[in-house]
């Protein structure tokens, strides 16, 4: 139960919304007000109590939820599970399809020729991506006006028409594949909700104790979300987009493909943009020009990797198999 003057206080602050009582003096009803006033000060604990258990929640909430990249071994954030990533790629799957069906946007039939190189090159770095075991499905988009490539969480590829001229033999777009793979591999798709999540707590954190201030809400929500995408969101993608980058660059040298040809990639990439970038610390993606200085790093490493993979032999009979065609010739395999 509410002690007496808590509860004649809380009278009181009804009285006050709903009409002053008849009997009651404007001095007695100034008074009881502050009475009832007084009496919900109390009832709340205090400011900094909330901030540290806010604090010390979210604290808890994110050391247990970090876990490690494969390959690269970075630690980052993750509240998604496999599943719950699946749900949300197959999602956007249907989204997209249903997006680029209203534009009037087609996909490729699977007799077309860039569909079958897709596919080819895809049958040869999936056995090499730990993800052998996705429901893989490959949609061409007949859109030659866009340069752009992605794997949805569960093994959906969606490659338009626009980039192929830019990848040149099926090493170029093996390194276009491979990269889209990695992020994958790399659970980019979750940890990028998760950052979203983060984010949206400490936007709107800023929010509300900035109205406390008597800041304006909308203004600070269109700077606090620039500051977030500057100071935080872009580089932690640019950072997943190096990961894909190497995870890529070793798993196409595993499958036998030129790791070089990923610099002569990007070097394209550079050409077709004309150098007109946007400043890399106002975007999602590295520069060209450094993510072709990294590839060079790193070419030493996925060369022996690919020396590993046993690809002289691989190479060697696939130009045994070239000439047998040509020739009319029968290859014996012992």
């Amino acid at each position: 139960m509410l002690r007496p003057l808590r509860r004649r206080a809380w009278l009181d602050l009804a009285a006050i919304f709903l009409g002053q009582p008849s009997g009651l003096s404007t001095t007695a009803s100034l008074l009881l007000t502050a009475a009832a006033r007084r009496s919900i000060s109390h009832s709340f604990p205090p400011t900094y109590t909330i901030v540290i258990v806010a604090v010390a929640g979210g604290l808890i909430f994110y050391f247990s939820n970090l876990e490690t990249v494969p390959v690269s071994g970075r630690t980052r954030f993750n509240v998604y599970g496999a599943e719950s990533v699946r749900r949300a790629g197959e999602m956007e799957m249907r989204r997209l399809l249903y997006e680029l069906e209203s534009r009037g946007v087609h996909l490729l039939p699977a007799w077309d020729p860039r569909v079958a190189r897709v596919r080819r090159v895809m049958q040869r770095l999936i056995p090499f991506s730990g993800m052998a075991g996705e429901d893989w499905e490959v949609f061409v988009v007949d859109d030659p006006r866009v340069a752009n490539a992605f794997v949805l969480p569960g093994g959906k590829v969606f490659v338009f028409s626009g980039i192929l001229g830019l990848t040149g033999g099926d090493s170029g777009l093996a390194t276009v594949l491979g990269h889209e793979i990695a992020h994958n591999l790399a659970g980019h798709f979750g940890e990028r909700l998760s950052q979203d999540i983060g984010a949206s707590i400490v936007l709107y954190s800023l929010v509300v104790l900035g109205g406390v201030f008597g800041l304006g809400p909308l203004i600070l929500h269109f700077f606090g979300s620039r500051f977030l995408d500057v100071a935080f969101g872009f580089p932690m993608s640019r950072l997943q987009e190096s990961e894909a980058d190497y995870i890529g660059l070793m798993m196409m040298a595993e499958a036998c493909y030129d790791p070089a040809e990923a610099v002569s990639f990007w070097a394209r990439m550079e050409r077709a943009t004309g150098g007109h970038e946007v400043p890399e610390w106002m975007s999602t993606h590295p520069a060209n020009m450094n993510r072709i200085k990294k590839i060079q790093e790193w070419l030493p490493q996925a060369m022996e990797k690919r020396a590993q993979s046993d690809c002289r032999t691989t190479t060697a009979f696939a130009d045994l198999f070239k000439r047998a065609l040509e020739t009319g010739q029968i290859i014996i395999v012992r």
